[in-house]
């Protein structure tokens, strides 16, 4: 065998056992939870020792952190792709596609999205590596607010009256990621469209819709109409 062969084989084999890695923890997610979450545990669901894993990722925190971005990646991917299918144009069409990607994501993966946009593992702080994975799916929604600004959108009827100064400057960072300076009333809408997807999907996966709510389809299409960031027609 050649040394590129070699190195190339050494390479696979380390993929595939970085993926087994991963995936026994993702299944340890629906078991234990991530503040649980044990290298140890992992080690011997893939057959191998515990220091052999720890070449892989050398921390409980390193394994959480690959975790992170690995769910945020997929979300992102599956939004991105139902938006894409969707005409520039319509920009409404973009939200429900967004909501309903966002959501679909959640229902396969129920264990992956509570360590996503669950309790905080505590002692463990995300580190820089983890923003722009799970940025994917707001510049997404940042993306529809920009185009709607320029399409003439507006808010949805009955919305709230824009926002002071203060509402303002405390949103810079959020105009930095839409990479435009969109006006203060649209960004509330869409930072208020957001807010109502999560928590939605949250009631929904945690339980909290049990003996309220019984067609969820119905339910959740009621829903991401009420939250659409913008009017249905330009103004």
């Amino acid at each position: 065998m050649s040394p590129s062969a070699s190195t190339s084989a050494r390479a696979l084999a380390r993929d595939q056992l970085t993926r087994a890695i991963l995936a026994s923890a993702r299944g340890q997610l629906g078991t234990v939870g991530p503040a649980a979450l044990s290298v140890r545990a992992v080690a011997r669901d893939v057959g191998m020792v515990s220091s052999a894993v720890y070449r892989y990722f050398p921390s409980r925190d390193e394994l959480l952190t690959a975790l992170l971005v690995e769910c945020f990646d997929e979300q992102g991917e599956a939004v991105e792709s139902a938006v894409a299918a969707c005409g520039p144009d319509d920009v409404a069409g973009r939200w429900s596609a967004l909501a309903h990607a966002f959501r679909g994501w959640a229902l396969a993966h129920p264990w992956d999205y509570a360590l996503l946009y669950g309790s905080p593992v505590p002692g463990y702080v995300a580190p820089e590596q983890t923003v722009g994975p799970a940025v994917r799916t707001p510049r997404v929604l940042m993306a529809l607010l920009v185009d709607a600004a320029a399409r003439g959108f507006r808010q949805p009827p009955g919305a709230a009256p824009g926002p002071g100064p203060a509402f303002h400057a405390a949103v810079a960072d959020l105009r930095g990621l839409a990479g435009a300076d969109l006006p203060d009333g649209l960004l509330l809408a869409g930072l208020a469209a957001w807010s109502g997807l999560v928590g939605g999907v949250t009631l929904e996966l945690f339980g909290h819709l049990e003996n309220a709510v019984g067609d969820r389809e119905a339910w959740f299409d009621a829903l991401a109409a009420r939250l659409c960031p913008v009017a249905a027609t330009p103004a």
